[in-house]
């Protein structure tokens, strides 16, 4: 999904609505994966409504699991709508943007795929047909006809970003061509049915990243070409763009081909990404600029007289404007109503305004505000729009935890107004569990899995752990049972705390689920830790979530699974924490990162006594103010323990080590009443201070940053190794360089090993035998699909601690995973 969207060129039609009341319709595809962004882009072509799934999301560093696909729907007999194609292109693989962009007209379907070949970009092209290439019934369906790429583009041109088709005539964008100055190619279908490449458009007196080619518009005679400048999802991720104030030409069809006729002059004050999306619609032109205003947004209504001259008639904005929301990200005409999208608004969760004209104010008026509830941290509802006169499908290409969801909406004859009629959603198989037979790795894999030295024992997707749609898989711990044995895998989801009975690794039994607290909002980060045969559950970002407890010998007896736990108590001191850090030592348990409510001691330690389980009681606070990004000592993780390490000073003491985002901090927190700080250390190109554990000889820390890979300060993924053999001044002793590029998540150690989870990359097994000279052993990648590249997916955590020497790992969108490490041996 892009923000500044490549909305899609529709053909007009009329659908009924009348029987869509509260209903979800399915796709029915066979992908290894659930993709994600489901209605990046959307269409309506005739009877069909046609759905954008790129795979990843532009606005948020999650990497693809599987190639992009384009899903078609049908209006059945009842009015119920039904999946109708599955579409991908010949050669997509995952990663290539396949279903960004979208445009439909007259049986014709142009697809992009902006980021294929090193981003060089391609279209493809699929024509209507009926015949027994559709099947044993011989539907109606899409055939792939042709596939449209230049010779000579260059990495990073982005061919396919933007798409406008009319009456055989295909513009398709370049933006990021000539140093991101942009181009349009055009294409003229001939009457042997291929497409020739005509022309080039450009922008005259470009300068680097006008982006020239990033929206388009065509009518009859007519199109208009965005230049927006940089993309608004950059600054989304960090980025540090220098917004452009935009340009949008009008270019007209002459004998000799397409010239430049005028170019749109906006007036407004700060005006920024102006040509963002541009849409004609008969004399009339509408311009969106969704930065300008703080990122408010606005859409420009231009007019064409009968000599062919534009003026700016109208400024379209919400009757409450408010910044930070990306009005205009999507513009699309409905009969009399103009409808645009600002999928920021509310929190991440998006809105859709309806605007009719005013001939007495000679404006735009609002009518409506469209809203819907999605599960998730977003849902970017209203990123892409489709409509006819009185139909709309509306795109929220990050609901449900980053699946998306399409909205569908019927105007009321009588009233006007627009009602909700259901949503169209995919639903893709997933990964099948591997049970009973150990999978070696044997010759580079262990089923399909790549590995070396690490072999599958067992493997439960997500929805073999309770997960609906959407619902993913975050951090896992152990508990071994004291009377029994028995070892059980504690896994968080998204929307509550899965049990799994692993005592037979190879037959693992998915025991049942703690919903999070009620009230509590589902989100992306639920960690668990244990004392005492009790588990102890925060969430970030969940509202009044607090700290569940759990007593773990419930799982004892569990005779017909899966079954639906309570809590066994609750600690309300704090709402939301990014996770709990408990000393099994001391009886204290340490809340890091909390939020949204309670003491929260800065984001800092939260200190809770716990040793009754079951009645946990506030003990104190520490916050170093020297750390965190906001100056209050927030710790991101920590590792708390009774110092035996080389430091005479602080033998015996309870020291925590904790990752603040900015740098090392090591408190001394064995007065809860008094803690003290004892150090802090940075180190070179910081991105984000996550997570780390000691040797366990208490001499080395071993730190993982969990964002340079991302922001592209080192080239590999990155483990500091700290010398922490005088607590009041450690020392970075080495940077180890992985052979992959993945992020870093979470890593522990035992033995002389290193045990890390790092996203797509999935369990690195590190030996640190030699501080100065680590060397990884071992792997395996919980992710078959794709490269090992940055970002927010695969391999979440691990639990390398149980007896019996297995290895219990999640990763986000696949599972749960029971692995063996070859050297790893089980406790006598």
């Amino acid at each position: 999904m892009k923000l500044a969207l490549t909305c899609t060129v529709v053909a007009l039609c009329t659908v009924s609505l009348s029987t869509l009341e509260g209903q979800t319709y399915r796709t029915h595809g066979s992908s290894s994966l659930p993709l994600s962004g489901f209605g990046a882009a959307v269409a309506i072509a005739d009877d069909e409504i046609i759905v954008g799934r790129p795979g990843e999301l532009s606005f948020f560093p999650m990497p693809a699991s599987a190639a992009g696909a384009v899903y078609t729907f049908r209006q059945q007999a009842d009015g119920r709508w039904a999946q109708h194609n599955t579409l991908s292109g010949s050669g997509v693989v995952i990663g290539d943007g396949f279903g960004e962009a979208l445009a439909t007209d007259e049986g014709v379907l142009v697809v992009g795929a902006p980021k294929q070949n090193q981003a060089r970009g391609a279209v493809y092209v699929f024509e209507r047909a009926s015949d027994t290439r559709c099947g044993a019934s011989a539907r109606p369906c899409w055939r792939e006809t042709s596939r449209l790429a230049l010779m000579d583009g260059a990495s990073g041109d982005s061919l396919g970003f933007a798409l406008a088709i009319d009456n055989g005539t295909l513009f398709v964008g370049s933006p990021g061509a000539d140093g991101s100055r942009g181009a349009v190619e055009v294409f003229q279908r001939t009457a042997s049915g291929s497409w020739d490449h005509t022309t080039t458009l450009a922008l005259d007196g470009a300068e680097t990243g006008n982006r020239f080619g990033a929206a388009l518009s065509l009518e009859p005679g007519w199109a208009i070409i965005g230049a927006p400048g940089p993309h608004p999802a950059i600054s989304m991720l960090g980025g540090q763009p220098q917004f452009q104030s935009g340009a949008a030409l009008v270019f007209r069809r002459a004998e000799d081909g397409w010239t430049q006729e005028a170019e749109l002059q906006a007036t407004a004050d700060g005006l920024l990404t102006f040509g963002s999306v541009v849409k004609l619609n008969g004399t009339d032109a509408f311009v969106s600029a969704p930065i300008t205003g703080g990122a408010a947004g606005a859409v420009f209504h231009f007019s064409r007289d009968g000599a062919g001259a534009w003026s700016q008639q109208a400024v379209v904005k919400p009757t409450q404007p408010q910044p930070g929301t990306l009005f205009g990200s999507a513009v699309a005409m409905a009969g009399n109503d103009l409808v645009v999208g600002a999928p920021v608004r509310g929190g991440l969760k998006g809105t859709v305004y309806v605007f009719r004209f005013d001939p007495g104010t000679q404006g735009w008026a609002q009518t409506q505000q469209l809203s819907t509830k999605s599960v998730g941290l977003a849902s970017f509802f209203g990123s892409a729009i489709a409509t006819t006169s009185d139909f709309a499908v509306l795109g929220a290409p990050a609901a449900d935890f980053f699946e998306g969801t399409g909205y569908l909406y019927a105007r009321d004859a009588s009233s006007g107004r627009w009602n909700e009629g259901g949503v169209i959603v995919s639903l893709d198989a997933g990964l099948e569990p591997v049970l009973g037979t150990q999978r070696d790795c044997d010759d580079g894999t262990a089923s399909i899995f790549p590995c070396s030295e690490v072999d599958l024992v067992s493997f439960l997707p997500t929805r073999s752990l309770g997960a609906n749609r959407g619902i993913m898989v975050s951090d896992v711990w152990g508990w071994t049972d004291p009377t029994s044995r028995k070892e059980y895998a504690i896994v968080g989801r998204f929307d509550g705390t899965a049990f799994v009975d692993v005592s037979d690794p190879a037959r693992p039994v998915y025991l049942g689920e703690l919903p999070l607290t009620n009230g509590a909002l589902p989100n992306l980060w639920r960690d668990i830790k244990v004392y005492e045969n009790h588990a102890f559950i925060v969430s970030d970002g969940a509202g009044t979530h607090g700290v569940q407890v759990f007593d773990l010998t419930q799982l004892r007896n569990v005779t017909s699974p899966p079954v639906t736990f309570s809590e066994t108590a609750r600690y309300d001191g704090i709402h939301s924490a990014h996770n709990i850090v408990i000393n099994e030592e001391s009886g204290f348990a340490y809340a890091v990162g909390s939020s949204m409510g309670g003491e929260t001691c800065g984001g800092g330690l939260h200190m809770i006594d716990i040793r009754d389980p079951t009645n946990p009681t506030f003990a104190g606070c520490f916050a170093d103010g020297s750390t965190g990004n906001a100056g209050t000592g927030y710790s991101h993780d920590a590792q708390c323990v009774i110092y035996r390490g080389p430091d005479e000073e602080h033998r015996g003491k309870e020291i925590c080590f904790g990752a603040n985002e900015t740098a090392l901090s090591i408190a001394d927190v064995s007065d809860k009443t008094s803690p003290i700080a004892v150090s802090r250390a940075s180190y070179p190109n910081v991105g984000y201070a996550h997570q780390g554990w000691l040797s366990e000889d208490q001499r080395f820390f071993f730190l993982n940053d969990e964002l340079d890979e991302i922001a592209g300060t080192v080239s590999k993924t990155r483990t500091l190794v700290w010398d922490v053999e005088d607590l009041d001044d450690p020392v970075l002793l080495d940077e180890y360089f992985a052979p992959v590029e993945a992020s870093d998540h979470n890593l522990y150690v035992r033995g002389k090993y290193m045990y890390q989870s790092n996203y797509v990359s999935g369990l690195r097994v590190i030996d640190v035998g030699d501080p100065s000279n680590l060397r990884e052993v071992a792997f395996f990648d919980t992710v078959p699909f794709g490269e090992d590249v940055p970002g927010f997916a695969g391999s979440w955590s691990n639990y390398p601690f149980f007896e019996s020497g297995n290895i219990v790992v999640t990763s986000m969108k696949e599972g749960l995973f029971v692995l063996r490490h070859r050297e790893m041996r089980p406790i006598p």
